[in-house]
């Protein structure tokens, strides 16, 4: 019995459903994976709430090594890669091991730094659990870890065996977490597709039957684009649509110990100030301006930035890994469903559009 979809990306496939698991069993039985030589990758939470449902369907994973490490985006580092590497050594892992990541964004994109550089490359799997994972950060071929507090710094393409999203997980988040994960779909909506962006707007977040739909259709639209560019010289940098803003936002709380913002509260933060500098320099239609920045708030929680903050902010941007030639590259909207790669903005620009979301937003 096979999942509900199965997506063929660059030599891999995406199973998604409530079959997902017992592909993943077809697919270890398939490949002679003794338990040996398997590891799973988890945190405290995904060890606690999803690591004994994925065992207890998966019969070959009950005698696999368990690696756990801390939640959170401060566990992304070298020190914590370097104390896997060390475990995994320890515990026999070979060339033929299989690393199976089981968890959000920092496991995923963890996780896949760590298998791609154990004895120059280990194969490994990506089972995401939380709703940003699943509809973003487990597809695409992108591993890595931070430096500092700068946003996936280091890091690899390299793509996994194989992933496998069972929806189910779903059911062990919070709210917090599910919206977190909700503004990678609305980001996939208005760079590619205004039918689905209209579909948001009516959609009950609350239904679970809903989720799977959208997790679907959010896995075609990435795919679609790392397919065409699957090393980000092109229209791949339309994904990264209210990541410059976003991620320095991110960083920025991370450095500062304040209250931890998730991935996708700062990338929230990120499509407003960034839809604004489409409207001002891109000709995005002002109606459309005002429609992304009330959806958008009426999801996501106010986030307080002072604007002396700003100079930090403008320093974090600069190593954001699209820029050219000394210029903050952005990528904007020309309309809702359309987009515009390599747009730069001034200092002066991005000021004025972080302004508008502390004025619109609030």
């Amino acid at each position: 019995m096979t999942s509900v979809t199965s997506i063929q990306s660059a030599g891999y496939s995406v199973f998604i459903g409530p079959q997902a698991l017992g592909d993943l069993n077809s697919f270890l039985q398939k490949g002679g994976y003794n338990k040996g030589k398997l590891f799973i990758l988890v945190d405290e939470h995904t060890a606690r709430h999803c690591l004994p449902s994925l065992t207890a369907q998966v019969a070959l994973l009950e005698g696999a090594s368990i690696l756990e490490i801390e939640s959170g985006e401060a566990s992304k580092n070298i020190e914590v890669c370097t104390r896997l590497w060390r475990a995994m050594a320890e515990l026999g892992a070979d060339r033929q091991s299989l690393l199976l990541n089981v968890g959000g964004g920092v496991i995923g994109d963890m996780g896949g730094f760590v298998a791609s550089t154990y004895k120059r490359g280990i194969p490994f799997i990506q089972v995401p659990t939380t709703l940003l994972s699943q509809v973003d950060a487990s597809v695409g071929g992108k591993t890595g870890i931070d430096l500092d507090h700068l946003k996936n710094e280091i890091g690899l393409f390299s793509v996994p065996q194989g992933v496998f999203i069972w929806p189910d997980f779903l059911k062990t988040l919070g709210r917090r977490e599910m919206i977190s994960g909700f503004a990678e779909i609305i980001k996939h909506a208005l760079i590619a597709d205004k039918g689905y962006w209209t579909q948001l707007q009516t959609c009950n977040i609350a239904d679970a039957v809903v989720w799977e739909e959208l997790i679907r259709h959010s896995v075609q639209i990435k795919n679609e684009i790392v397919l065409a560019d699957p090393k980000e010289k092109g229209i791949r940098k339309a994904l990264n649509f209210g990541h410059t803003i976003g991620h320095a936002i991110e960083s920025y709380f991370l450095e500062n110990d304040k209250r931890q913002l998730l991935h996708g509260e700062a990338v929230a933060v990120g499509m407003i100030a960034e839809a604004y500098l489409s409207f001002k320099y891109n000709d995005f239609p002002e109606l459309e301006l005002n429609e992304v920045t009330s959806f958008i708030k009426s999801h996501f929680s106010y986030v307080e930035m002072e604007s002396m903050a700003d100079h930090r902010l403008l320093e974090l941007m600069r190593h954001d890994k699209k820029n050219e030639k000394g210029a903050l590259n952005f990528t904007l909207l020309n309309r809702i469903g359309e987009y515009s790669i390599n747009k730069h903005a001034t200092v002066a620009q991005i000021s004025e559009a972080l302004n508008y979301y502390r004025e619109a937003a609030i």
